[in-house]
């Protein structure tokens, strides 16, 4: 399928996912070598469209609009956003492996990345209620645009956004039962009240309470590799278990069937004849 706007003319990848009222595709520029990826939405729903329309041309943006293109397609409307490689914030940040202040420098960096995503509160909503937040191994966060537009909600505020977001901070600083987790109990009661009405609150709040930052402990930044990599090294040690298991069992079929293990043998005899060398 190709999808050609004044500007662009884009080439289909792959379905990454398909609804009610919108799908998401990944697609490239046809005939371009340079790999460059897109998100591209297509809205199916034409009163999605018009409420869409409505919500990006009334809103005050802040930042740079991530929405490379918008156009008609047939029928449908589709929007083109950058794509990067989605790793989900609740997935790939274990909060339990790091210290208070790491998790802190993790929240500021979500409400940051929420103020400058250059989108209307609408969209940046369903963004985070979605899960589309993202982190880098050096922390990081960044947006991804695999959006459901299913429960767009144009009346969306960013006190909303804001409160959206304080409930994402939460469950980052809950694993923390410490007594210097200031931030945790402020942000819990604000969030109970829903006092936030915008990022620039939740953000001061955030700085204000969290901890001096100070040097990782060398048992705190070993704990934190093991769980940053923990799939890796697992799959490591099966693999290595596996080989020594094949060895094992060829050896035993070795002395089962010969009666004799000529590896060993070998090994024995080296030893042997390098003992008897050293005596001469």
């Amino acid at each position: 399928m190709i999808y050609a706007s004044g500007s662009l003319k884009l080439k289909e990848v792959s379905t990454v996912s398909e609804g009610e009222i919108n799908d998401n595709y990944l697609v490239k520029e046809e005939g371009s070598g340079n790999g460059l990826l897109y998100n591209l939405v297509l809205i199916k729903d034409h009163k999605t469209v018009r409420t869409l329309l409505d919500v990006i041309r009334t809103a005050k943006i802040q930042g740079d609009s991530p929405i490379i293109d918008k156009f008609s397609v047939s029928d449908s409307y589709a929007l083109v956003f950058p794509y990067r490689a989605e790793r989900p914030l609740r997935d790939f940040f274990v909060s339990e492996a790091e210290d208070l202040a790491t998790c802190e420098l993790v929240c500021a960096n979500v409400i940051l990345a929420c103020i400058s995503a250059g989108l209307p509160y609408p969209l940046l909503f369903l963004l985070l209620r979605q899960g589309r937040i993202n982190i880098s191994k050096d922390y990081n966060i960044y947006l991804t645009y695999n959006i459901d537009l299913y429960t767009l909600d144009p009346s969306k505020t960013e006190r909303d956004c804001a409160s959206e977001c304080a409930a994402i901070l939460l469950e980052i600083l809950q694993s923390k039962p410490d007594s210097k987790n200031v931030a945790y109990e402020i942000l819990s009661k604000k969030s109970a009240n829903r006092s936030y009405n915008g990022f620039t609150d939740l953000y001061r709040d955030m700085m204000i309470a969290s901890t001096p930052e100070k040097k990782r402990g060398i048992f705190s930044r070993i704990k934190a590799f093991f769980y940053r990599n923990r799939d890796t090294i697992f799959g490591l040690l099966f693999w290595i278990c596996l080989i020594l298991g094949i060895i094992a069992l060829m050896l035993l079929f070795s002395h089962l069937f010969i009666g004799d293990v000529p590896i060993l043998r070998i090994l024995f005899n080296s030893f042997k004849t390098i003992g008897t060398e050293s005596l001469g």
